[in-house]
């Protein structure tokens, strides 16, 4: 899934380039580019399905020349995981009725990736055998409020059943879950069945259900395009989570300790980046003097000298166009930003 906007990232993530194509890491490849790699390793290339907003059509290309052009899906418009998710699902059961979908976004952190293989190879096994939609659930390494939580019935064995999908808590309710010991970051990442999710969207999303099986005819066909332009508009702007997986009793999760990071924020980038003693990480920068300076991150373009004195605890982000100095605790009203500069049409910007 690569149709995200990454508001939160501004200045660097833009309407026009969002996270997903950017080298937001400074090691010469996007987080798009770093999950077509980790998905190449467990399916054939023909097989991975790029879901995207059509104006981002130009970007996949040219971030993985390796895709064809029918593996890349264009949503007409922006309507959440919910309406692309099934789009996916109907597509490949009409090429394979007993295809299993791994839906990952693609602007996600992994740095054990070996330990994701395996849980995503436990999953496509348990599969083979029983009707289950399940999730990656990411064991938590702190009390965090910016994540939602999945939690799940404490058996011995290696996939749990979910009991129930929490809303992002507040810091009470989150060291809360911590101390309970049976509760998962919810990262977005899903494995079942097409036939499964499908008769999902039947029972519990019928609208989406019911504008996509209208397609059966036209997917993968000459006529799949047309048939997309003008009823996935219809569709409503709904998640995959409230559609399906708050409402199914056949949810399962598999706990995964894999260096996991949605990388949300400039904060979750700066948590996983390797810093200086001051706990400063700076990206791309020629060379940095830091002075009485600590627990920043500072992004800028590659030719610059960083000069920083006496700031504790701040983003800086230096662009073309935009320098943002912002405090780190309150990095959540950076999305603001971006809706303020709307308001007053500085759209160039954006």
């Amino acid at each position: 899934m690569a149709g995200g906007v990454g508001s939160r990232f501004w200045p660097q993530s833009r309407e026009d380039k969002p996270k997903q194509f950017i080298d937001i890491l400074g090691i010469g490849k996007s987080l798009m580019q770093m999950t077509w790699d980790r998905a190449a390793k467990f399916s054939a290339k023909e097989n991975i399905l790029i879901l995207t907003n059509r104006v981002y059509e130009k970007l996949i290309a040219e971030h993985l020349p390796d895709v064809s052009q029918g593996n890349i899906l264009t949503e007409p418009s922006r309507n959440n995981t919910g309406p692309c998710i099934a789009y996916a699902a109907f597509k490949l059961y009409q090429k394979d009725p007993e295809a299993i979908m791994i839906i990952l976004p693609s602007d996600h952190l992994i740095l054990k990736e070996d330990i994701y293989y395996q849980k995503i190879k436990a999953a496509t096994t348990y599969l083979q055998k029983n009707e289950a939609l399940l999730t990656l659930g990411i064991q938590p390494s702190r009390p965090d409020t910016g994540y939602g939580y999945i939690q799940y019935s404490n058996s011995h064995d290696e996939i749990k059943e979910v009991l129930s999908f929490k809303e992002k808590p507040d810091a009470a309710t989150a060291e809360k879950y911590i101390s309970e010991k049976n509760y998962l970051w919810n990262a977005g990442i899903f494995i079942w069945k097409a036939k499964d999710v499908i008769t999902a969207f039947e029972k519990y999303a019928p609208t989406l259900f019911q504008i996509f099986d209208k397609g059966n005819a036209y997917y993968n066909t000459d006529m799949e395009q047309s048939f997309i332009e003008e009823n996935y508009p219809d569709s409503p702007n709904i998640s995959i989570d409230y559609a399906i997986m708050e409402k199914a009793e056949n949810v399962c999760t598999i706990p995964a300790d894999i260096g996991w990071s949605d990388l949300g924020t400039w904060t979750s980038l700066w948590a996983v980046k390797e810093k200086d003693a001051n706990n400063n990480a700076v990206i791309n920068a020629e060379e940095a003097i830091l002075s009485n300076t600590k627990n920043c991150i500072i992004s800028t373009r590659k030719e610059k000298l960083v000069v920083v004195d006496n700031l504790d605890d701040y983003i800086v982000i230096d662009e073309k166009d935009v320098l943002l100095i912002y405090p780190k605790s309150k990095e959540q009203e950076i999305k603001g930003v971006t809706q303020r500069l709307k308001e007053i049409k500085a759209n160039k910007h954006l």
